[in-house]
């Protein structure tokens, strides 16, 4: 039994605004998650930025996913990325904070820069990650202090 072209072409663009319909923008997030920055960070004198701020988020719908927070620091051309830990998903507020070595990216400094974090789905194969899905983002202009 043979399909007629009317009726694929019919199933194909039925599929097509299927997954228009049910397609989540890049930056919405899933299941009310949600992650912000704090409007400073710190430079430390053993030459360490860290970023902090919030975040809340529900346990991820497939058991083999883990949700982790993801922090960059942009200044002056710059870029230095930094893992911020895994994050607890129970539908609560939670602090967070992330470290990162300015041993590589000697030119980050004391003043304006750019923050950007992500609470990250990560989706696992076995043990190794199979694909990472952005459900949180925020991004600010912040203001790096020299700390002691």
């Amino acid at each position: 039994m043979g399909i007629h072209g009317s009726r694929m072409a019919l199933a194909a663009l039925s599929a097509l605004a299927a997954t228009a319909v049910f397609t989540a923008p890049a930056d919405a997030t899933v299941f009310d998650q949600g992650i912000s920055v704090q409007p400073y960070g710190h430079i430390t004198e053993d030459g360490k930025v860290t970023l902090s701020g919030t975040y809340h988020c529900t346990s991820p719908s497939p058991m083999r996913a883990k949700l982790q927070i993801a922090a960059a620091v942009v200044q002056d051309g710059t870029r230095i990325g930094f893992g911020g830990g895994e994050a607890d998903c129970d539908g609560e507020e939670h602090a967070w904070e992330a470290t990162g070595s300015l041993r590589f990216t000697p030119g980050v400094h004391a003043g304006p820069a750019r923050a950007e974090v992500q609470l990250n789905e990560v989706h696992f194969s076995g043990l190794l990650p199979r694909s990472v899905d952005t459900v949180a983002q925020d991004t600010q202009e912040i203001e790096l202090i020299e700390s002691r």
